[in-house]
């Protein structure tokens, strides 16, 4: 298993990004579901798993458009 990081006084908070992301036939989609996200202290919590349809190229282009508008979300912290 993978040592974890320590923060170290003055560095940057360190955060994870989770985003569920496998291409599938856009025909062959019923629906979609939220993940479950178990937390080290044994809590739950959900993520909402993105639905986006097109082509390779459309969906690059609304992907990346997605991740720009979450981080623009977030704000500076």
């Amino acid at each position: 298993m993978a040592q974890r990081l320590k923060l170290v006084k003055g560095a940057a908070r360190r955060s994870a990004l989770i985003y569920g992301m496998r291409l599938y036939d856009a025909r062959d989609v019923a629906s979609v579901d939220d993940a479950q996200i178990k937390m080290t202290d044994g809590t739950a919590s959900r993520i909402t798993m993105h639905f986006i349809e097109g082509t390779k190229e459309q969906i690059r282009r609304q992907l990346m458009q997605s991740v720009d508008a979450f981080f623009e979300l977030m704000g500076e912290e």
